[in-house]
C-alpha cells in the first residue's frame, strides 16, 4: 500500500491572470483574504520580483496585468490546499464579471 501523499513542502504553479483589470487593488485583497485562512507561507513572483501572498501592496508591486502569468510558490502544513485555492480563485478571475 502507497503511503500518503505528505502535506508539508513545497509546492508552485504558473498562473495566467485572466481578469481584465489584473491583479488590482480588490484582486490583491481576494489573494490575499484566501491565503491568510492556510497554514502555509506563499509566495508570488513576477519577472523577477517576490513578494508575500499576505501583502495587499506587495501583490500589487508586481504590476500583473491580464494575460502576465505569476508564480505562485506555497510551503508549510497546508501548502497543497493553499495553492489549490489560490489557482482557483486566480482561475475564476477573482470572481469579477467584466
Amino acid at each position: 500500500m502507497a503511503s500518503p501523499r505528505p502535506t508539508s513542502g513545497a509546492h508552485a504553479r504558473e498562473l495566467e491572470i485572466v481578469n481584465s483589470r489584473g491583479l488590482h487593488a480588490r484582486a490583491s485583497a481576494k489573494f490575499v483574504q484566501v491565503a491568510e485562512t492556510f497554514d502555509a507561507e506563499i509566495r508570488v513572483s513576477r519577472e523577477g520580483q517576490t513578494v508575500p501572498g499576505t501583502s495587499i501592496m506587495g501583490l500589487m508591486m508586481l504590476a500583473a496585468a491580464s494575460g502576465c502569468c505569476i508564480r505562485v510558490e506555497t510551503e508549510g502544513r497546508e501548502a497543497e490546499a493553499a495553492l489549490e485555492a489560490l489557482a482557483a480563485l486566480v482561475a475564476d478571475g477573482f470572481g469579477e464579471r467584466d
